[in-house]
């Protein structure tokens, strides 16, 4: 058993090597031999000749080790009051016959499948059936504007849409089937049938002749069996922002993301079969693939599958009603969500009435975790807090403590160090490679480790220019920051967000850091706003806590001597504009470039992404009020 420094030197000393060894706990169909094949144009792939089933790994081989009538998934739904437990066995058999009804459609190897979903089991479900048929399927978040979802509907061309009649958050009932008619009516592309699951709280009608009620036709399936797959075969399209405006979609093959996944979930976060998973997030986004599904299915865990939120499903105790009831060893969440408990529950009263004894380690990673609220859960939940960092194009951790290699040291600041097969460096604008503690693009040496994505669904030289001509010789990740001297990762924010104020190269993560050390501040962030003679200056937005006793102006003059004394006067920290909430993506990243233009009074359209778009116009008249967005 190698410790974290052994393996992480082998792995990139004897990538092949190391990377056949990891192999060997997935149950291939055919073991490969050409483990890494390097390509012409720069890329390269892994496994090449191996064969294999990704729903077979999650479910059947769960099956016949044993584990058949082990809990694979838990369904805890605060907004309805329905949980429900499947067994591997139970998931095996309702998958396998939903299969059998996309077969019966004429879903096979190849075609695209969009699935349009709330956070139900069905949805877990229909990917895996996808993945069963080796049909390439594109989860696309649940009450996405019909323009985004038929800018995707035109890009993957599905063949069928699965989706359900609605989906709930807090007391509101958002409408899903009238969002996917309008997102036809714009596509050129036209799938041949949606298949809708129906829910109570709002029934979808259904257009005779395309549109299908999911009960009916899966009701007399005949279950499918796992289709056999090459290694480099498309298990699933990950759709991202693009700078062009046209979605990336990341594309993420079988072979290497199986092994990524067996190789993750043991040794970054520590967990063996058995043990109960819980991945906080939606399966539209990356994290509810890798950790939601197909992680903890893979290596035998079971996996909560949540339908709420942090707060107000009931309240700030919601996660710990969730870990006590179903006794939860270690959990993934966003440091947004922890924040906003602590701003409802700042002195963690509810937590009192929870028992957490089962809870071994919390894992935070979606945006920069701040010292401040790393300590704050620390202390209140007696457990250890894990900041880690990855992307939807690697699809796992680049950095992160190796729990199961025996690797949990932390540094304040630090989303820690890379994961083994990550070779992560930091280089200049030119491309020369900087030394200890000097901040500049981050950037991964190629070969990236099995799971990381190789390519675009067809648009295989955007990938090339995107991520791999910028830097020859490394994968260009687009985050800044830099490596101490004992190889601890610091990612200060986007290389975008970096703010050049009179010359001064200057992180508004940094800033962000000092601000979220205040007493008074439940959330903040920095971005940089234009000045004719300094080029840009950075404004703080901050959200106060619900208990704060200062008022606004002491807060505001207290930030600004705070970021003056830690950074300095070149800084240019001057403004404080005290807000009631920040504009967040669904999956609770703040949208800072949205917040530039609105400060700058420039031309915005609200993202697809955003969770409440109502929240601009607010901001909008605060920022205005402030002597900001004036044309706003």
């Amino acid at each position: 058993m190698m410790n974290y420094r052994q393996s992480y030197d082998r792995s990139l000393a004897d990538p092949v090597s190391f990377w056949a060894e990891q192999a060997e706990a997935v149950a291939w169909y055919q073991r490969p031999r050409n483990i890494l094949e390097h390509l012409a144009d720069g890329s390269h792939r892994w496994f090449a000749d191996g064969r294999l089933n990704s729903s077979y790994l999650a479910l059947d081989q769960q099956i016949a080790l044993g584990r058949g009538e082990q809990a694979a998934l838990i369904y805890d739904s605060p907004v309805t009051g329905v949980q429900q437990r499947f067994s591997y066995r139970e998931l095996r058999d309702e998958v396998a016959r939903l299969a059998g009804a996309l077969r019966a459609l004429g879903v096979g190897k190849g075609d695209g499948v969009i699935i349009y979903m709330p956070m139900v089991p069905q949805a877990a479900m229909a990917m895996l059936a996808c993945a069963r048929l080796g049909a390439v399927h594109s989860v696309v978040f649940g009450g996405f504007a019909p323009y985004e979802l038929a800018l995707r509907i035109d890009d993957a061309k599905p063949k069928l849409i699965v989706t359900a009649s609605c989906g709930l958050e807090f007391e509101r009932v958002i409408e899903y089937k009238p969002l996917v008619d309008k997102a036809l009516e714009l596509a050129l592309h036209q799938p041949a049938q949606v298949m809708v699951w129906q829910r109570p709280q709002a029934m979808a009608e259904l257009h005779a002749g395309r549109d299908l009620d999911w009960r009916e036709t899966v009701a007399h399936a005949e279950p499918a069996d796992p289709v056999e797959l090459a290694s480099g075969d498309p298990l699933y399209i990950m759709y991202t922002s693009g700078t062009t405006g046209k979605p990336k979609g990341i594309v993420r093959d079988n072979g290497g993301h199986a092994v990524a996944m067996q190789y993750a979930l043991p040794n970054i976060f520590g967990m063996q079969p058995g043990d109960v998973w819980w991945g906080i997030s939606d399966v539209g986004w990356v994290v509810g693939h890798s950790l939601i599904v197909y992680g903890p299915l893979m290596n035998g865990c079971t996996t909560v599958f949540y339908e709420g939120k942090p707060v107000r499903t009931p309240d700030a105790g919601a996660y710990w009603r969730v870990i006590q009831e179903h006794k939860v060893n270690a959990l993934f969440c966003a440091p947004t969500a922890i924040r906003a408990i602590r701003k409802e529950d700042p002195h963690g009263e509810l937590l009192k009435h929870y028992d957490l004894s089962s809870l071994r380690r919390l894992f935070l990673a979606g945006e920069k975790l701040d010292s401040s609220t790393q300590h704050w859960l620390e202390e209140l939940t007696g457990k250890p807090v894990h900041d880690h960092w990855w992307q939807t194009e690697t699809g796992w951790p680049v950095t992160a403590p190796c729990t199961g290699l025996g690797s949990a040291d932390q540094r304040p600041g630090s989303s820690s160090l890379p994961v083994p097969g990550y070779n992560v460096q930091v280089v200049d604008e030119e491309g020369h490679l900087l030394g200890p503690n000097q901040t500049g693009s981050i950037v991964i040496g190629l070969p990236l480790p099995p799971g990381c994505a190789q390519t675009l669904w067809g648009d295989h030289p955007r990938y090339l220019n995107a991520y791999l001509r910028t830097y020859p010789g490394y994968y260009h990740t687009g985050d800044g920051g830099y490596v101490d001297e004992d190889g601890f990762v610091y990612i200060m924010g986007r290389t975008d967000d970096v703010i050049n104020v009179a010359g001064h190269r200057l992180s508004t993560g940094e800033m962000e850091e000092l601000l979220a050390l205040h007493g008074a501040v439940a959330e903040c962030a920095v971005i940089a706003v234009q000045d004719p003679i300094k080029g840009h200056v950075p404004l703080g937005l901050v959200v106060l806590k619900d208990d704060a006793r200062l008022g606004e102006e002491q807060v505001q003059r207290e930030l600004v001597a705070l970021v003056r004394e830690r950074i300095g006067a070149l800084a240019c920290f001057q403004r404080v504009v005290v807000v009631k909430r920040l504009p967040k993506t669904r999956s609770g990243k703040i949208l800072r470039a949205v917040l530039r233009k609105i400060a700058d009074a420039e031309e915005y359209a609200p993202p697809s992404t955003i969770d409440d778009p109502a929240i601009l116009g607010e901001i909008a008249e605060r920022l205005g009020a402030a002597g900001f967005a004036r044309a706003c």
